[in-house]
């Protein structure tokens, strides 16, 4: 249903930046059996159909709850307050006046190197539960080095797996717009083996003056890191098992899908899992030596 609203969307307005929050599959917390099914279909439309796609999980979600936030019991509004939090600080710049401010169409040029790597990790820092008060206000570099957090991330991956093309942080709260870019450029530095080499200014910064509701400062962060190749080669994973037993595919076929779509669907996305990789091994060294080549 989502992805036929969205393909109608850009039929109709093909000039505008579209924009998702999509949730995925997870290996521990899932809904359907069908959920390979659903989720290889939804990123075949995902590719073809929006300028930027927000990766969220429930398993990471819950991780956050657990760990981070320590609820014995989180309840599907805990999951939410994160994800609202999360869209909340991406739209930021949008809403309110800015040092910096990135509209959504800024954000996309500086965070997709390549048209079908849209696929976005988001975090966000500091957490804190639904109605708690923030009592410590957090320095930029500490917002800095909890946003760089594998913790707290909201997709089930490890970005220290990959590698980042690009980033971009949203601040928000009254702080010096100087103080956040060193401190961007410092976690970049001491992070170095972790950011490909062959794309220069990767790391993108907005400031908004007004902080969220209950908190001094805060910081939203956005990778697009080649680590979120794991989510889909899962998917993947998922799918080829199902499908080459043809399981559960009466359901699709009897409401007029073909299995050519399956296909296709799976194709699209192993392909975009070895693009990723592709991505990721690539060096600085070997593009020059490639274009170097090409001109003798």
């Amino acid at each position: 249903m989502g992805t036929l609203i969205i393909n109608k969307i850009r039929e109709e307005y093909p000039d505008r930046i579209m924009n998702t929050f999509s949730v995925m599959p997870s290996p521990k917390v899932s809904d359907t059996v069908v959920e390979p099914y659903n989720a290889t279909l939804s990123v075949h439309q995902l590719l073809e159909n929006t300028d930027e796609t927000f990766c969220i999980d429930n398993e990471a979600l819950y991780d956050i709850c657990f760990r981070t936030l320590k609820l014995t019991t989180p309840t599907y509004g805990d999951l939410n307050h994160l994800v609202c939090m999360t869209m909340s600080g991406v739209t930021t710049s949008l809403r309110f006046p800015g040092q910096l401010n990135a509209d959504l169409r800024k954000l996309a040029v500086n965070m997709v190197p390549f048209p079908r790597l849209h696929f976005f990790m988001p975090g966000f820092a500091p957490l804190t539960p639904r109605g708690s008060q923030q009592y410590r206000a957090l320095s930029v570099p500490e917002l800095t080095q909890q946003m760089f957090d594998a913790r707290n991330m909201m997709t089930a991956c490890d970005p220290r797996h990959g590698r980042y093309l690009t980033v971009a942080g949203m601040f928000r709260g009254r702080m010096s717009t100087k103080q956040v870019d060193e401190q961007m450029l410092l976690m970049q530095q001491k992070n170095s083996s972790y950011f490909v080499d062959w794309i220069p200014h990767n790391v993108k910064v907005a400031v908004c003056d007004i902080p969220p509701r209950g908190l001094k400062m805060a910081s939203t962060f956005i990778g697009n890191n080649t680590a979120i190749q794991e989510i889909f080669r899962r998917v993947g994973e998922h799918f080829s098992v199902m499908f080459r037993r043809k399981a559960f595919l009466h359901w699709y076929t009897g409401e007029g899908m073909d299995e050519m779509e399956f296909t296709e669907a799976e194709n699209n996305l192993n392909d975009l899992v070895s693009e990723y990789q592709q991505y990721q091994d690539a060096t600085a060294d070997l593009d020059s030596e490639a274009e170097d080549e090409e001109e003798v």
